[in-house]
């Protein structure tokens, strides 16, 4: 029997409750039992501060106490605060006015329904339901919430006398704390997850217990229906084979989709932080697929998921066994020696070493670069910097030379919090207190196909790129034997970068404008990291802005720069175009050859089995 709540919300029968909330509480029981019995056995992984929080918040404390002044100003204007807000919920509480009929609680189909045109206006996407704005007491949660929150990390960044590392810290961390606390992470202060509750007697409370065991088994939160996707079946399905495969990385040749082909092909480096099928997820929104229909002869390159064997194999090694590896087989397969080569973040700062690298040698098979999202100068090098210190570098590397390599799981940790509210909260919420199963989105499903990172490339990666900045001294790195020089690097340069990218912040890649020399033009796409990469022309979104000029100051670049709508895609296809040669027949996968050597026999079809290792 279900009764119906005077205000339509449907009420299950009651003991349909106590059946689901024993349940829960079995469950419960259960899963700490569980935890339990995990924490008690001892791991590596146990150093009690691996990121030196604590000794940031207390330099934090002294130099806070150290201005009497400013901390009392501060509570001063907290309850200033406090008595504005509570004057305003008071005016909410007591006047009839505020609970109209339009403002009455609404049942859990009916606010979903409602909140579809609320979802469109701009704001804060934790407290989209129509509640946190219409029922007065809700509101004053949210106000008082935004209030504190706002309050505390203002005081945190207006304290001096921090070193910049710990001022760093401090920042990071009191965000993460306060998205924590955050109202809309907790059942009885979300009024979407009280009216669910409500009318499913707590069974989506149960079934959110079940998705958290669920993931704590597998150690990660579940953002996508993991099985709603197969790699090479509706993701990754882009037509091609791989030519060449050595321990480090398959290279697929795509196979044509017009008839007549640039005579340069396009040689693409994708990080090997995470896997190669970001460039090519579904078909509307691949950018292999899109670059092939503009008449390039694609190859990428597929990187291996590392284990303790590759341990000692270190970045002057995915040059050699990456990039430079690449050409000799791309000149078997198609007859020609000159390429075009895209680098895409940890994949451009490959890409740049390699050619200075081969300037120095004076190898000039790759006639131009790409870079998208690249950093080669880390001086200002974003919010990932906090987790890279002296101190932190030392705990790191005692975990990576027991095991061999970083964990993927703990990359992705990383790159999770960096959005904590839309990458961890969002899902604690649907997943564990709406009891809901994530929705199968391709990108997240990328996003948690995470890799490993060989031990001894990772710490060379660290230290010379984000602690010491080395990469853009002359002669600061040494690859193979050969100090390099980015000055040297003369071939025409692309770079794309991307407004809102909190890994490779856009005025840091524009520094590779002052390092290149050549010819250069950057371009700014709307959006973040991936999304600005990854906008197909079809899709019609965000925007960019182009400058031929490259003044050394990116502020005064983006003064000139105009800004156009949709994708940058076809602006770089022209770009490219002009330096890719003639047209000439296409060439399919296993067909070509060169006049001095045997053709590469094709090995398996696209996607290979590297990506595949998880």
């Amino acid at each position: 029997m279900v009764d119906q709540h005077p205000e339509g919300i449907k009420l299950p029968d009651p003991s349909e409750i106590t059946e689901t909330m024993t349940a829960i509480s079995e469950k419960s029981q259960a899963m700490i039992e569980r935890f339990l019995m995990k924490q008690s056995v001892k791991t590596l992984d146990n150093e009690p501060d691996p990121m030196r929080i604590g000794k940031a918040f207390w330099e934090l404390s002294q130099q806070f106490w150290s201005d009497p002044e400013k901390a009392i100003k501060l509570q001063t204007d907290l309850w200033q605060g406090y008595n504005s807000l509570w004057l305003e919920a008071s005016q909410n509480f007591f006047n009839p006015d505020n609970q109209s009929e339009e403002n009455k609680p609404k049942t859990a189909k009916e606010s979903s329904s409602a909140n579809q045109e609320h979802k469109k206006k701009k704001g804060d996407r934790r407290f989209q339901d129509e509640a946190w704005e219409e029922n007065p007491f809700f509101k004053f949660i949210k106000q008082s919430y935004l209030l504190t929150a706002n309050t505390i990390h203002s005081s945190v960044k207006d304290v001096d006398g921090l070193s910049e590392t710990d001022a760093r810290k401090v920042d990071f961390y009191t965000k993460q704390f306060l998205d924590a606390l955050s109202p809309s992470n907790f059942l009885m202060t979300n009024p979407q997850i009280l009216r669910e509750t409500a009318e499913s007697g707590g069974k989506n409370l149960l079934q959110g217990l079940e998705n958290l065991i669920s993931d704590l088994e597998k150690g990660r939160i579940k953002m996508t229906d993991e099985d709603a996707f197969t790699l090479g079946e509706n993701i990754a399905t882009s037509e091609g084979s791989v030519i060449y495969e050595n321990e480090l990385m398959q290279l697929i040749q795509y196979a044509p989709t017009t008839e007549k082909v640039y005579s340069r092909p396009l040689m693409i480096i994708p990080p090997w932080i995470n896997k190669f099928y970001i460039l090519d997820l579904k078909a509307k929104n691949s950018f292999v697929k899109w670059a092939v229909e503009q008449g390039f002869t694609v190859f990428m390159i597929s990187w291996v998921n590392p284990d303790e064997s590759l341990a000692d194999y270190s970045f002057e090694n995915y040059m050699l066994r990456g990039p430079l590896a690449a050409l000799d087989a791309i000149e078997t397969v198609t007859g020609t020696k000159e390429v075009n080569a895209i680098g895409y973040c940890l994949g451009g700062t490959l890409l740049a070493s390699t050619l200075a690298y081969m300037a120095e040698k004076k190898d000039k098979r790759i006639k131009s670069g790409t870079f998208f999202v690249t950093m080669t100068d880390f001086a200002q090098a974003g919010e990932l910097r906090v987790f890279i210190d002296e101190e932190q570098m030392e705990v790191l590397q005692k975990k990576m030379s027991d095991r061999g390599y970083l964990d993927g799981a703990e990359m992705g940790t990383t790159f999770n919090m960096l959005r904590a509210n839309d990458l961890i909260w969002s899902f604690v919420v649907n997943n564990y207190l709406r009891g809901k199963t994530p929705f199968p989105f391709d990108l997240l499903y990328w996003n948690s196909d995470t890799t490993r990172m060989p031990a001894k490339m990772h710490s060379f990666y660290l230290r010379n790129m984000y602690l010491d900045n080395k990469l853009v001294e002359p002669g600061g790195v040494v690859l193979d034997g050969i100090p390099i020089d980015l000055g040297k690097i003369n071939v025409p340069s692309f770079m794309i970068s991307a407004k809102e990218d909190h890994i490779a912040p856009w005025k840091s890649t524009y520094a590779n404008t002052r390092h290149f020399s050549g010819e250069k033009e950057f371009v700014l796409a709307a959006s973040g990291h991936i999304a600005g990469i990854i906008n197909p022309p079809a899709a019609e979104k965000y925007s960019h802005w182009i400058n031929s000029d490259t003044p050394d100051d990116p502020d005064k670049w983006f003064e000139a720069a105009k800004e156009y709508p949709g994708s940058w895609w076809p602006h770089w296809a022209q770009w490219a175009q002009k330096k890719s040669g003639k047209l000439v027949p296409a060439r399919n996968p296993g067909e070509g050859m060169s006049k001095d050597k045997a053709a590469l026999k094709i090995i398996e079809p696209a996607p290979g089995r590297y990506v595949k290792s998880r």
